[in-house]
Order: C-alpha cells, then sequence, then structure tokens
C-alpha cells in the first residue's frame, strides 16, 4: 500500500509539472499558483487562478486519470460516495467542506518509454453550475444518498431516467472490485461542454 500511495505522489508530481506549462501557455487572463499547504489540499484546491485585470480568484481542484495512461476516455467519475470501515463517507462531489470553484478535469494523459508525460487534455468544470444542472433535473445529494442506501449490494452501471446513459451519464456501484466500494456519477466531457458547465483548455 505504502509503495502504491508514493507511486501515485510520484506520478502526480510529474504531470504537475506538465500541466503548469499548459497553465502558463492558454491561461489568458490568469496567472496561477500552486498550492502545497497539506490542509488546502484536503479542502479541494490544488491551484488558485488569480485574475490579472481585478482581484479575483478561483479555487481549482485537479482529477487526473492516472489509472488510464495513454488513453483517452470520453467520461469522468465525479464521487459520490465512498466506504472506510464499513461507514460510508461523503465523495467529494457535494461535501460542503471543499473549498472547490472548479475541478480541472486531466485526460487523456500519454506518456513516454522512461516515464514522463508529454501530453493530456483538461477540461475545466464549474463545479457550482454542474450541481445547480444535476439539481435542477432532481438528480441532488439526497436522491443519491437514496439511490446508494436501497442499492446496498448492486454492482455495476445503474441507468438514471433524468439522463441518457449512453449520451450523457449514469451512475456506477464499485462494490466488489473496489476496498472503498466508490459510488461515482459518471458524465461525458462533451455532455459538460454541451450544457455549458465545462470547457476544454486547449493543448
Amino acid at each position: 500500500m505504502k509503495r502504491s500511495f508514493l507511486s501515485d505522489l510520484s506520478k502526480e508530481k510529474k504531470l504537475s509539472k506538465l500541466l503548469d506549462t499548459y497553465y502558463k501557455k492558454h491561461l489568458r487572463y490568469y496567472d496561477f499558483e500552486r498550492v502545497h499547504d497539506l490542509e488546502e489540499q484536503k479542502a479541494g484546491v490544488d491551484v488558485v487562478f488569480k485574475s490579472r485585470k481585478n482581484d479575483s480568484q478561483f479555487y481549482i481542484d485537479e482529477k487526473a486519470q492516472l489509472d488510464y495512461l495513454n488513453d483517452n476516455l470520453p467520461t469522468f467519475a465525479f464521487e459520490l460516495f465512498y466506504e472506510i470501515n464499513g461507514k460510508q463517507k461523503q465523495g467529494w462531489l457535494f461535501d460542503k467542506n471543499k473549498k472547490t470553484q472548479f475541478y480541472a478535469l486531466i485526460t487523456g494523459i500519454y506518456t513516454d518509454a522512461i516515464g514522463v508525460f508529454t501530453s493530456c487534455y483538461i477540461t475545466l468544470v464549474n463545479r457550482e453550475k454542474l450541481i445547480d444542472y444535476l439539481n435542477s433535473l432532481g438528480l441532488t445529494h439526497e436522491h443519491f444518498e437514496h439511490l446508494t442506501e436501497v442499492s446496498r449490494s448492486f454492482h455495476g452501471k445503474m441507468q438514471l431516467e433524468a439522463i441518457d446513459s449512453w449520451r450523457e451519464g449514469y451512475l456506477f456501484f464499485s462494490r466488489k472490485n473496489k476496498v472503498e466500494q466508490p459510488v461515482n456519477l459518471i458524465l461525458r466531457l462533451d455532455f459538460l461542454i454541451e450544457i455549458g458547465v465545462a470547457k476544454k483548455l486547449q493543448h
């Protein structure tokens, strides 16, 4: 477990260097500052975007698909719930203790033979707009909590009436293959862009 944790930490550090080059190149109106304070990171802040025009700033939580290197998935998993020692915990999407304002979803992460990250895609998602949109469809925190409670033994993909499972998204319960048994809302990146809650940062 320790080796895996250190390995993930090493990957994240290497990836952050690549992300910083993208931010420098493509953030037209913002400077950025990478956050190293552990408490701030736990609160969902990896990077702060700071406006060059005024005092406004935005808290960014970077979410990277490091388990799918050299592949470009069209979807992203938003964590709703997970378990520790048999007790259900709040996932990061609806966690009110998180200060996150935007997610930087890192997909299509490519690496070369010597383990250096060479390219990736960054999709910026407005957290508040996404939650408001889901709420407007009846896909509230309470609704997901109810579905999770009545599906304690369910494993796999669950379709939702409010969104199309092929073009938009679905729920996925990892009851059998992951220790923390996460419940994730899987959403297509194109769908997030289409409804106006996300945009790509070109690379």
